[in-house]
């Protein structure tokens, strides 16, 4: 497989006055995480940090108003990627020790990764390109030599637990089923919810081999109690209540006739 180098490896968008979507555009769709930057007036805080192919904090400095905060939704690679270069990093504490060693599991290519995991993930509705990149951020990158770097958690979290940056603050929330310490942030004065990979606007991978389909029910039940305005989801566009609920509830029927 052939790669070009790529002009630049992430992309921004503006959503507001304080969050802004950074995204890799050059990571297969299927590991392309979002990266919420959000503005404090104390601090500043960082949902999710992507994969990890090139430096991430470099890329953003000029986006941080003050210090900042890189919270772990969870420690799934494509997630948790470059957490290691944030002095202040949040993790939830079922999967504290995971990001301790770093979850290496993943390749970038397909031809790599575990069969059962492959399976897993293409039975959810996903295909799987050859290789997870389709250019290299630099000269001389290898793709092969790709793994996640462990970082120490500075905090560890648990449900019900507040991430404050000074003027904005948000509520823990343990939002298990994808992985056992999927985590999100809910701001309750804005109906702004952070949500991981608990809901997106895509096929919810909950057969992987740490998922608990009971689990997922539960967090699904509990998402449709909450008077959300916007989720801003780990992949894919960000959506209002009324395709939360309706997510939901296709995921319960699925899961009820199954």
């Amino acid at each position: 497989m052939t790669f070009q180098i790529a002009e630049r490896w992430f992309e921004r968008k503006r959503i507001d006055d304080d969050i802004t979507l950074i995204w890799e555009p050059h990571v297969d769709p299927l590991a392309r995480c979002n990266i919420w930057h959000v503005r404090g007036s104390e601090t500043d805080l960082l949902v999710d940090t992507g994969m990890g192919v090139t430096e991430l904090k470099p890329a953003i400095q000029d986006l941080f108003g003050h210090g900042v905060v890189a919270f772990a939704t969870h420690t799934h690679f494509d997630h948790v990627g470059s957490l290691h270069e944030f002095e202040h990093r949040i993790v939830g504490k079922h999967e504290a020790a995971i990001m301790e060693e770093a979850d290496n599991r993943f390749s970038l290519y397909r031809e790599d990764t575990d069969p059962e995991l492959a399976k897993c993930i293409e039975d959810s509705g996903y295909q799987i390109s050859e290789c997870l990149i389709d250019a290299l951020p630099h000269a001389g990158y290898d793709p092969r030599a790709y793994k996640v770097e462990p970082a120490k958690p500075t905090r560890v979290v648990d449900d019900g637990d507040e991430v404050s940056i000074g003027n904005r603050h948000f509520e823990v929330l343990h939002l298990p089923g994808h992985s056992p310490g999927s985590f999100g942030l809910w701001e309750a004065d804005t109906g702004t919810l952070f949500s991981g990979d608990a809901a997106y606007d895509g096929p919810l991978l909950d057969m992987l081999p740490e998922s608990d389909i009971n689990d997922y029910c539960k967090t699904m039940e509990r998402l449709m109690e909450l008077p959300v305005s916007i989720v801003h989801a780990g992949h894919d566009p960000s959506f209002g209540r009324e395709r939360l609920i309706e997510m939901c509830r296709d995921y319960l029927e699925k899961r009820a006739a199954a």
